[in-house]
């Protein structure tokens, strides 16, 4: 029903086109009274009960719920029986309405117009001719129910219910559909055409790796034939002098033996295998000779694969080994598999995504300000699946902890908004002070019908960091959408960056540009207290599994977990500095995402590819995600599963589930 003003449009003009006058000004006229109020189930409840009641008008009143009765297929007998029931409950709690204003006047014009279809209805309708005679019939034991404020709220919420199901199911006439193919056209069409880009890059790739392919099978069979050459010359003792003659006859990629050093460059650029990510191998290839010569000789070089600007370097080391065998190492090891799905919904970089409560939803946004709703799971319904339009940068998500019904949307330009996936709008939009306009982070309470947001005043600098100025932490609450309280912080407070509810909502950390980590208590509004953790703007801060910890990253890519009994006390730490390019921070947020075991941290990157650091046992080996092809700008760990949400400045998103 959302492209009904876009039809409407269509009509008009397809009418003034064909000379249809007449037809256009009887349209416009019926568009003026539009009984159905455009299928929108809240102005249709506000009509009913805040117009057509308190003002009496019956004859409207009786109009409009023959109208949705003529809405409803005949061979639909459930919603039928429904519409009936409802349409009596409605006309009683107009009666009453009357009785409690003392219009008495309105009640026998009612049962005058309508009493003999009423008797007709069946519906037990001829107790009610006598209430108007009644001295207290509110007292009555067979009227009182009816005027119970329980009962209006029921009445109230079934038919809220009712008509939002009845339109949900209604056939969509084809006009009303054009709006929506368009942009399914359109989408389709870009789909195609970055396939096609993608298709290229993997192709240009395919050749890279082959050429790169070749180089290191150059590489082993020289090693092997090397070996050989020394064995047999182990074997057949001569001269040096015939030796180093030998050699000089033997032509090697590397050079002679004689030779201390070659280095030996590529110049292919490339990704991996799978299509997404250059890398770079920098490391000494050393091959030894295991002759007993009257002077030892020694060769090396070097293989150098060029990475991607801010792509963090991976060594690897070739070697010889069991008869000239090359083996690669890697320090990372990549992470095992299960399945991915790739989202390229988006024209722009990510700059946040998060799974719903229930993980069977993602919320992915990019900085042209488009938040887009799907779900990664086919099994799942796509009912809620929608792209809104922020206007502006979104900096912060997050979904309402109890369920995946509320979205809460935070902007570069001030605003918050509430999106109701069910309804599909904007329930609520709040705006932040002027002087607070960026909206770094919002967060829910897991227990309250409450949020907080943490907004800043705009810096001066090109960096991210840099273009944060001073703090303003709101709590609001989600019932009233009104800010409740503002958590103190000092005067001229450095930008919250981050922050984070306990499993209770009773405490709530937040992090700090100059460094520092906050605690509060939100029962008493109250900073508890707070440490300096980093020498530099903390990015992200969490609670630890068992939140006895709490883990901060800093933006000079140090993770800190710090011990809540033993205030400053660290228990782990690592640094991931070389995952992270400060020269290209300028729109990238670092953040970091625990798995629902509190065993695996995994970190954006400004590289191709994330860490993901093995946290409990204080295990030192990491992995790495597969790769992107630019910089992994958000991340999030599903609820309960192992499955990952990775966003990229390549504009897509990808869903990993490993084992």
């Amino acid at each position: 029903m959302e492209n009904m003003q876009y039809a409407e449009e269509l009509l008009r003009e397809f009418l003034v086109f064909r000379g249809f006058t007449s037809a256009l000004q009887a349209f416009e006229s019926e568009l003026s009274t539009d009984i159905g109020k455009g299928f929108q189930v809240d102005r249709i409840l506000e009509l009913i009960f805040s117009v057509y009641v308190p003002k009496f008008q019956a004859e409207k009143l009786v109009g409009l719920l023959n109208f949705f009765k003529q809405c409803i297929s005949s061979t639909e007998m459930v919603l039928i029986t429904t519409i009936s029931k409802l349409e009596v409950s409605i006309l009683r709690y107009y009666i009453v309405h009357a009785i409690q204003f003392e219009r008495k006047d309105k009640l026998t014009e009612f049962f005058g117009t309508y009493g003999n279809d009423l008797l007709q209805s069946g519906q037990d309708w001829m107790p009610w001719f006598a209430i108007p005679y009644l001295k207290n019939p509110s007292l009555d034991p067979q009227f009182c129910v009816y005027f119970s404020r329980e009962w209006f709220d029921t009445l109230h919420l079934s038919f809220r219910n009712f008509l939002s199901e009845i339109f949900n199911g209604t056939r969509i006439p084809t006009l009303l559909k054009i709006s929506t193919e368009k942009n399914t056209v359109k989408r389709l069409k870009k789909d195609i055409r970055q396939l096609n880009d993608k298709l290229s890059q993997l192709q240009a790739l395919l050749e890279d790796k082959d050429a790169q392919l070749c180089l290191l099978r150059s590489m082993a069979s020289s090693a092997t034939e090397r070996g050989m050459i020394q064995k047999n010359l182990a074997s057949h003792p001569i001269s040096e002098t015939l030796v180093k003659g030998a050699y000089e006859e033997v032509k090697f990629p590397f050079g002679g033996l004689g030779e201390c050093k070659d280095n030996f460059t590529t110049d292919h650029q490339g990704e991996t295998e799978d299509g997404d990510q250059d890398w770079d191998a920098t490391s000494p290839c050393t091959f030894s000779s295991g002759l007993a010569l009257s002077k030892q000789e020694h060769c090396s070089s070097s293989t150098k694969l060029p990475v991607r600007d801010g792509g963090a370097k991976e060594d690897l080391q070739i070697f010889q080994e069991n008869g000239g065998e090359v083996q690669i190492e890697e320090e990372f090891p990549e992470v095992k598999v299960e399945f991915q799905e790739t989202f390229l919904g988006h024209t722009s970089p990510i700059s946040r995504c998060r799974f719903s409560a229930t993980g069977n939803n993602i919320a992915s946004a990019s900085l042209d300000g488009t938040v887009r709703i799907w779900t990664y799971d086919s099994s799942t319904s796509t009912s809620r699946n929608a792209t809104i339009y922020c206007g502006a940068e979104i900096m912060s998500l997050d979904w309402e902890c109890k369920s995946d019904r509320l979205l809460l949307i935070g902007t570069a330009d001030g605003g918050i908004k509430a999106w109701n996936v069910d309804a599909k709008r904007v329930v609520c939009d709040l705006n932040t002070s002027e002087r607070y306009p960026r909206v770094l982070d919002v967060k829910c309470s897991p227990v309250e019908p409450i949020f907080v947001s943490a907004a800043a005043s705009r810096g001066h600098g090109s960096s991210f960091i840099d273009q944060m100025g001073f703090a303003s932490l709101t709590v609001w609450n989600m019932k009233t959408w009104k800010a409740t309280t503002v958590l103190p912080l000092g005067d001229d407070p450095p930008a919250i960056t981050s922050v984070c509810f306990n499993h209770n909502g009773k405490i709530l950390a937040a992090s700090a540009t100059d460094g520092m980590i906050h605690m509060f208590d939100m029962s008493a509004g109250l900073q508890i207290t707070g440490w300096p953790a980093h020498d530099s703007a903390v990015s992200s801060v969490l609670f630890g599994p068992d939140e006895t910890s709490i883990f901060s990253l800093g933006s000079d890519g140090k993770i800190f977990e710090w011990s809540l009994h033993n205030q400053g006390r660290i228990l782990w730490s690592k640094d991931c500095n070389r995952f992270f390019n400060h020269e290209r921070a300028d729109f990238c947020r670092h953040e970091m995402a625990l798995d629902a075991t509190g065993r695996r941290l995994l970190v954006t990157s400004n590289s191709v590819r994330s860490p993901i650091y093995q946290v409990q046992g204080h295990h030192t080996r990491g992995l790495r995600t597969l790769p992107h092809t630019q910089a992994i700008t958000t991340v999030d760990w599903h609820p309960t599963l192992p499955i990952y949400l990775t966003g990229s400045a390549d504009h897509s998103v990808r869903v990993t589930s490993i084992s």
